[in-house]
């Protein structure tokens, strides 16, 4: 089903926000759409829905599975306006998803489980968001891959993460209670390059909407617990997106596109399009799913 503005969608396909999970694709570019949208429909999501700008044209086999609202991403507030827009139109506790193209999303042993399962087993644990990371992808090689991706010679840091405690500016600055900023891959080691703001590495990509709730652009949200990686008694799951966003950015950005020769150093290792590798790496919590 296609629809020519979001306008349109919310005044006649609110049908589609009945039953979630519901994954929301922002297309910014077109580069890597027909991959991240076959990733995400092979998941289990109830419906998929691409917002993008109207030159895309996509393959008829994905093109009849996806839902497509022409929504051009070129204001900087465009996907927050359309996320808070969306959030307000969906029934309370829709679980809700979003990412980019060029990314991908893994949560432990998705290759066995889908995500209903998934967000049945968080939403039992009384949980309204999960905490992802955005693990960089990156090609090896930048002179055949000038923009950067590379689906079948994909790179990950494995190593270079950290965390710092977020402070809480009505409080003095002092650290927010189970909330992290994380940080590592691109964003790290390219960080002159990157704006302070967008050098985390942590979303929260997967939640529940509820009356009032805000999304904000630097992707976190109103509700103070939704910003939270775990409930206060035990760890929880936790879940990545691979994406090759920082590496787009990277050499699309007339900035810093000839600073950069290769992503390629010594903790670079290919990326195993698995869970499991990014569970051994720490970039993904099982809590206590099995």
């Amino acid at each position: 089903m296609n629809f020519s503005s979001l306008d349109v969608f919310l005044d006649t396909g609110q049908t589609l926000l009945a039953k979630g999970p519901i994954a929301l694709i922002f297309i910014e570019d077109l580069v890597e759409v027909d991959s991240t949208l076959t990733h995400h429909l092979g998941l289990g999501f109830a419906a998929v829905i691409a917002l993008a700008p109207p030159e895309l044209t996509l393959p008829a086999d994905i093109a009849q599975k996806v839902h497509r609202i022409d929504y051009p991403l070129r204001h900087p507030d465009a996907m927050v306006s359309a996320m808070n827009q969306i959030i307000a139109a969906c029934p309370p506790q829709t679980w809700l998803y979003y990412c980019y193209n060029g990314e991908y999303l893994f949560y432990p042993f998705s290759e066995t489980r889908n995500i209903r399962e998934v967000l049945a087993f968080h939403t039992e644990e009384r949980r309204s968001a999960m905490l992802t990371y955005v693990v960089d992808l990156y090609a090896a090689d930048l002179q055949v891959n000038p923009n950067g991706v590379n689906l079948q010679e994909a790179m990950i840091d494995r190593a270079g993460y950290y965390a710092l405690a977020r402070p809480d500016p009505a409080n003095d600055n002092h650290p927010k209670e189970r909330q992290l900023d994380f940080f590592g891959g691109l964003r790290w080691r390219f960080e002159e390059h990157v704006p302070e703001k967008k050098r985390k590495i942590d979303r929260i990509s997967l939640f529940r909407t509820q009356p009032g709730l805000q999304f904000h652009a630097n992707h976190t949200f109103s509700d103070e617990e939704y910003n939270t990686y775990a409930c206060p008694w035990h760890h929880n799951l936790t879940a990545a997106v691979a994406s090759f966003r920082a590496a787009k950015a990277l050499k699309a950005n007339a900035g810093s596109t000839f600073d950069v020769q290769s992503f390629y150093w010594y903790n670079s290792t290919p990326f195993e399009w698995n869970s499991a590798q990014l569970m051994n790496l720490g970039l993904m919590e099982p809590g206590q799913w099995f």
